[in-house]
């Protein structure tokens, strides 16, 4: 079994993107990724637009080469809006009308009319596959966090390579797990490698740093319970402090972020987001004093205690997430 994390936090980007190839099954899994338009009153810097540049272009080499697509929710960094990305290709994705609401609902509706004539998407809970290679297995609606979250639910997929019997997890933003429910389930899957998002950290002053402890506590026993590895990323990298954060599980040795999967250095750029502007900031423009024409009162040193802003930054077009 090959797993490739194509674009994660660690990567720059909000996304769990993740191509899985078991011989001729070959799986994309949560084909989105977008970022942050405002952290720390700040909008994206130009490192930021040049990992998702890159980001959304290995999702498309890899999609050329996948037969089947799973969305586990519709959060926008977790799945693409053009029906023609979808076409030709076997698409599992989150039921659209069944333990949905808000904007999710909202954006589900849109995608499955958008894909009549493109592709037929079917509700992804519980649905089972057995190729030749692999077998595919999807979850229940599990919690988008702590159960009963206004978050709304997302489906976990489950591969098992048949000739090796490896068994890849991958749990999108269960985020710790936060839910016992969750857990539980995930531990009965007996992953080999888990792939999940870990707890909100950078939300810790409002969430209150129990409900961090509980995400942690209840990876640490679906790893004593199954030895599996993990990649642990997502919502936990959104904390510039995730490294000392969530120490216990590092020291587990079993856990990794995606960068760290692919033998990278993290690159938690949204995190970063407050370090990178700055160096991106245009010192103002001086002002000679022979044009200081016009300076009233203050003549020419006035004006330039007036003409002390630099630029303000180039904002894009981004959709909401």
């Amino acid at each position: 079994m090959n797993v490739v994390p194509l674009a994660a936090e660690s990567l720059g980007v909000r996304s769990m993107a993740t191509y899985v190839e078991c011989g001729e099954t070959r799986v994309l899994i949560d084909p989105g990724a977008m970022l942050a338009p405002n952290r720390f009153n700040l909008a994206p810097g130009e490192e930021e637009w040049e990992a998702l540049r890159c980001a959304n272009d290995r999702i498309s080499a890899y999609t050329t080469r996948a037969s089947v697509v799973f969305v586990s929710h519709y959060h926008e960094d977790h799945f693409r809006h053009d029906p023609a990305f979808y076409a030709g290709r076997r698409l599992w994705a989150k039921d659209a009308t069944r333990h949905i609401e808000g904007r999710q609902a909202q954006r589900a509706a849109t995608l499955w009319r958008a894909l009549k004539g493109h592709a037929e998407p079917l509700a992804a809970e519980g649905r089972r596959l057995e190729t030749a290679d692999a077998v595919l297995q999807a979850s229940p609606p599990l919690g988008h966090g702590t159960d009963g979250t206004p978050l709304g639910y997302v489906v976990a997929l489950t591969i098992e390579d048949r000739r090796e019997g490896t068994r890849f997890v991958h749990a999108s933003d269960v985020q710790g797990p936060l839910s016992p429910v969750a857990a539980a389930y995930l531990a009965r899957q007996r992953p080999t490698l888990l792939y999940l998002s870990g707890p909100p950290a950078y939300l810790e002053a409002q969430l209150g740093s129990e409900l961090i402890d509980r995400g942690i506590d209840h990876l640490l026993r679906i790893i004593d319970q199954t030895g599996c590895r993990v990649i642990f990323d997502h919502y936990a990298l959104r904390d510039a402090a995730y490294p000392e954060r969530f120490r216990r599980l590092w020291e587990t040795g079993q856990v990794v972020t995606a960068a760290g999967f692919l033998g990278l250095a993290d690159a938690p750029l949204e995190a970063r987001r407050l370090e990178l502007w700055p160096g991106r900031r245009k010192p103002p423009m001086p002002v000679r004093p022979s044009r200081a024409r016009g300076a009233g009162e203050g003549g020419a040193e006035g004006l330039r205690a007036r003409a002390t802003f630099g630029p303000r930054p180039r904002l894009r077009r981004m959709r909401e997430g």
